[in-house]
């Protein structure tokens, strides 16, 4: 297995905004104006009446993937450009989309997209972005048509992913293993194509794409374990959101799945809040965080992003790819499961 360090990521994601800032804004120039301006105020580019606002517009780890594919099967960086375009993009849609659904009001410490410009607006603006990933892939250089359905599959399985997570919300009944093969279709799909994408673009053959996407996939089911961690027990000033987020929407993530199905007198008491009718109040979030942590979820969690870590990591031995390139896969790895409470 490829040891990972993590202090590497904000050098490999500085590089990868670096190449792929300039294409990603002249396709989302290419909307319709107020959906552009919409996209940019998404993206933290610019602020509700178009002006442009300081700030690298997000962390950038799914383009850094895309690039570092390709790079991965020594193409060069240029040619995964459009995969890293279209990745962003796609994810980007699935913000807007998700923020409206869960009724989050905030990201990046500022009102989200649909709170500044209405659901409509926000909803067009991420249908728009869908639209342009593919366009984007279908007008690129390389072996556009491959990455296509590698972009198709993913966003397929990113939706499913996003209703399994719905599902769950009035659902007592979910099971750990149904909650990490949702987190593998809501995050892990994107995250998978993401990691192969730019392989895919340069032709490679298709047992290096698919162990690149394997990659990507156990990434993804370790950065939304983490994510989970974050929604409950992450600083505001840190994740943009309020604390104990997950649980005032009654979330059914992996620490409070773990915890739910342990079958500790914490269980019992934590899924009598859950039920409770109204909102919780502050009071009772914050029992219910320590309920979760007394019932084991979060050490649950923590192993479960810890082994999903490793697997991704094992798909790198034996490909062959060059070792800088390895090494900077290794260290977003790590940076994904290192992210601060």
């Amino acid at each position: 297995m490829t040891v990972a360090d993590s202090s590497l990521a904000p050098l490999v994601l500085d590089r990868a905004r670096d190449a792929t800032q300039p294409a990603l804004r002249a396709a989302v120039a290419r909307l319709e104006p107020p959906l552009a301006r919409v996209s940019a105020y998404h993206m933290g580019w610019a602020d509700t009446e178009g002006r442009p606002v300081p700030g690298n517009g997000g962390k950038a780890l799914r383009p850094a993937l895309a690039l570092l594919s390709a790079e991965a099967v020594g193409a060069s960086t240029d040619i995964g450009v459009p995969g890293a375009v279209a990745v962003e993009l796609i994810h980007n849609f699935s913000l807007l989309h998700d923020d409206l659904m869960d009724g989050d009001e905030e990201r990046r410490h500022r009102p989200t997209a649909w709170k500044a410009f209405g659901p409509g607006l926000a909803v067009l603006a991420g249908d728009g972005l869908l639209v342009l990933a593919e366009q984007v892939l279908m007008e690129s250089a390389g072996q556009g048509d491959r990455a296509a359905k590698l972009l198709t599959d993913a966003t397929a399985a990113l939706i499913d992913g996003q209703s399994q997570d719905l599902s769950f919300e009035t659902r007592m009944d979910v099971t750990v293993e149904q909650c990490l093969a949702m987190a593998g279709n809501k995050t892990g799909a994107l995250l998978a194509c993401s990691s192969a994408i730019g392989a895919a673009l340069a032709g490679a053959e298709q047992t290096v794409v698919d162990r690149l996407y394997g990659f990507g996939q156990n990434l993804g089911i370790a950065f939304q374990a983490v994510d989970d961690l974050l929604g409950i027990w992450g600083r505001p000033e840190v994740t943009g959101k309020p604390a104990w987020n997950d649980l005032r929407q009654r979330k059914k993530s992996v620490p409070v799945v773990a915890a739910l199905t342990s079958g500790t007198p914490a269980a019992a008491e934590l899924a009598d809040l859950y039920s409770a009718p109204g909102d919780l109040s502050e009071p009772q979030l914050a029992c219910a965080a320590r309920l979760v942590e007394d019932a084991g979820g979060r050490i649950r969690t923590e192993v479960e992003a810890q082994r999903h870590l490793e697997l991704a990591l094992d798909c790198l031995d034996g490909l062959g790819i060059p070792e800088v390139t390895r090494t900077d896969l290794a260290a977003l790895a790590a940076f994904t499961t290192t992210r601060e409470l």
